[in-house]
């Protein structure tokens, strides 16, 4: 065996020596991570628990003194029914609670709670024109306000869509965020199965529209990113104790899925998804016209430009369709979940939502469209 054969058998022995010491060192720090307690709580930001009624809960939370002039109009978000509000506080340093209330901003969070079988026959006017409408009058009651900044989340968003052009006295900013309102389009899974699937006979045998089955359903929509990628990035990242911790407390979002009354469910896919009533003028509610023309406050509409649940052509219709003058869209370089989640969109989602904010706090604004316009953050 000559000098260079020597060399390169030697070599590749160190290097075999070497991957197998990473490989142990891979193998006990991955053991370590599962064998600790490893901090996956979520939600934990204080808070109290103001009103109740029923299964909904109304969570205020007290914003941090002392972070600068905060607003004197209180927030209230609207979270989908589909999954929960806990998603908005994953963990302390990537917390939109937490970047609110460090804004001076009082926060309020209506909770849905957990559905049960004698919510079966719950429609969208028992949500929107009584749990959301108490939550609105307890809150102004509470502060002595005649109107308050409302903001909605994916399917709250259209809720509070729908809230404000019902009752635009009580709503002083609109906020939206990936918030379908434009249902007439075929960009994106989700709206496509939404207006084939028979849902109508899972309903009947349940009462109301599991959870577990919605999840499943958002998991097939693209299955090689949220479930193989996604778990093979996992099985890669072990030893990673911050990366496992963060997994976990992402997996305990996804799969807290309450069900949706059944009746409210079967509304929201037969008016809205079905026949795309809402910007067209079209829905009623509870025999009350809902005119998005009647949205006269100032509107920022926030959505995610790779979103695969809620399109930029679901969202971007909304500036056009309402009555007031002063709408901004806001479309971010991100995902469905990235908007509240990821590190860059933690830097600019709350500074730029509670800067609008300020801006429109004590300021008189027009109320009422004279042609399309837009004002800038």
């Amino acid at each position: 065996m000559n000098y260079f054969t020597l060399q390169t058998a030697e070599s590749l022995a160190r290097e075999s020596l070497k991957t197998m010491n990473q490989g142990l060192t891979f193998a006990e720090e991955s053991l370590r991570n599962l064998s600790d307690n490893l901090n996956t709580d979520i939600a934990t930001t204080p808070y109290e628990v103001v009103y109740t009624e029923e299964r909904v809960r109304l969570k205020y939370y007290r914003p941090e003194k002392g972070k600068g002039k905060g607003l004197k109009t209180p927030l209230l978000i609207v979270y989908a029914l589909i999954n929960r509000e806990t998603m908005l506080d994953l963990q302390p340093d990537k917390s939109v609670l937490r970047n609110l209330l460090a804004e001076g901003v009082d926060v309020y969070v209506l909770e849905w709670g957990y559905p049960m079988r004698k919510d079966r026959w719950l429609t969208l006017e028992d949500h929107i024109e009584g749990y959301m409408d108490h939550v609105v009058d307890y809150i102004l009651g509470a502060k002595g306000l005649v109107s308050l900044n409302l903001m909605g989340i994916c399917m709250g968003g259209t809720m509070s869509v729908i809230y404000a052009s019902l009752h635009p006295e009580k709503v002083k900013n609109l906020v939206t965020t990936v918030t379908p309102t434009w249902f007439d389009t075929e960009e994106g899974l989700l709206h496509l199965w939404m207006k084939e699937t028979q849902v109508e006979r899972v309903v009947e045998a349940c009462g109301n529209m599991p959870g577990d089955i919605m999840n499943l359903g958002f998991l097939m929509l693209n299955p090689a990113k949220l479930v193989v990628e996604k778990y093979n990035g996992l099985m890669a990242n072990l030893d990673d104790r911050d990366f496992l911790e963060n997994f976990i407390r992402m997996e305990r979002w996804i799969f807290d899925s309450p069900d949706v009354p059944g009746e409210t469910f079967l509304e929201f896919l037969t008016v809205l998804y079905r026949e795309n009533r809402l910007l067209n003028g079209l829905m009623d509610l509870g025999g009350k016209p809902v005119d998005v023309k009647r949205i006269t406050m100032p509107l920022l509409n926030i959505y995610a430009k790779y979103d695969h649940l809620v399109p930029p052509s679901a969202c971007d219709r909304l500036t056009q369709a309402v009555g007031s003058a002063d709408v901004q869209d806001l479309c971010l370089e991100t995902g469905h979940i990235g908007i509240y989640v990821s590190s860059k969109c933690q830097r600019d989602f709350v500074p730029r939502i509670v800067g609008w904010l300020k801006q429109r706090d004590e300021a008189e604004v027009p109320k009422t469209k004279g042609g399309k316009a837009t004002v800038a953050a």
